[in-house]
């Protein structure tokens, strides 16, 4: 099923599948800003738009074991992309606000503890805004509390960097990413609706500074046993960009 959106695609043994607790650089920016994490209304129930390793169950379980099932949604006015440099060498995903965009992403409740939501310590570095709820569909046929309050988490603007030589795109993260992509599709009530495809192509930013680091993971993954199964989905989606990736 095709989606239009604004997004730009440039056409052994493995390792990884949990993310660490953290997912951009943890380095710059700890002090909290109340700008940048809004208070959030206890009265209301709370979700998250996870868009990178959030959409993984385990990488999101990793730091919030208590958070609701993610569940699939098309989310409009945001534009995904390679676009965060980290604290280890590697460039990773954020969102910006983007009228025309649209992305495929998670959705999952959160509880908040202490008046706090458990991701904005996780998502340090990038600034959690509000979501209207007719910007989200769901796509598994269910619904959320009309009087839910939605979160995304999206780059500060001085964050912004596309991948180059020193921080590149690494498969070990990519690996994490299509594997929630994955899950999700187990979800999605239209049986022609291809998640994992729409995951990949509403994705702007793919680069030839692409590195596969299953073997020495520039982060500490653990094993990853669905290596054949993502590299069949890269290979057939971008398969120009997949030839130009270096071994570490």
């Amino acid at each position: 099923m095709p989606l239009v959106t604004k997004a730009q695609t440039v056409v052994g043994e493995a390792t990884t599948a949990v993310a660490p607790a953290y997912g951009a650089a943890q380095a710059a920016n700890r002090n909290g800003d109340n700008n940048c994490h809004p208070p959030i209304d206890l009265a209301k129930p709370q979700f998250i738009v996870g868009y990178g390793s959030l959409m993984q169950t385990a990488s999101k379980r990793s730091t919030e074991p208590d958070a609701g099932e993610n569940l699939p949604v098309l989310v409009t006015g945001f534009q995904r992309a390679w676009n965060t440099h980290g604290v280890y060498p590697t460039c990773y995903l954020g969102v910006q606000r983007s009228s025309g965009a649209a992305m495929v992403a998670a959705l999952y409740r959160s509880f908040p503890e202490d008046g706090k939501l458990s991701a904005d310590a996780r998502e340090i570095d990038y600034c959690r805004a509000s979501v209207a709820a007719d910007s989200v569909k769901m796509l598994d046929a269910s619904s959320v509390p009309a009087d839910s309050q939605i979160w995304i988490y999206v780059n500060k603007p001085e964050t912004l960097k596309a991948p180059d030589e020193g921080h590149p795109i690494v498969q070990s993260y990519v690996d994490i990413v299509i594997i929630g992509c994955m899950e999700l599709q187990q979800r999605v009530a239209d049986p022609e609706f291809d998640f994992v495809e729409q995951c990949i192509k509403t994705t702007a930013g793919w680069s030839k500074h692409w590195v596969n680091d299953r073997l020495y993971p520039r982060r500490p993954y653990t094993r990853q046993p669905q290596a054949f199964q993502i590299d069949q989905h890269l290979q057939r989606l971008l398969p120009r960009l997949m030839e130009s990736v270096r071994i570490e």
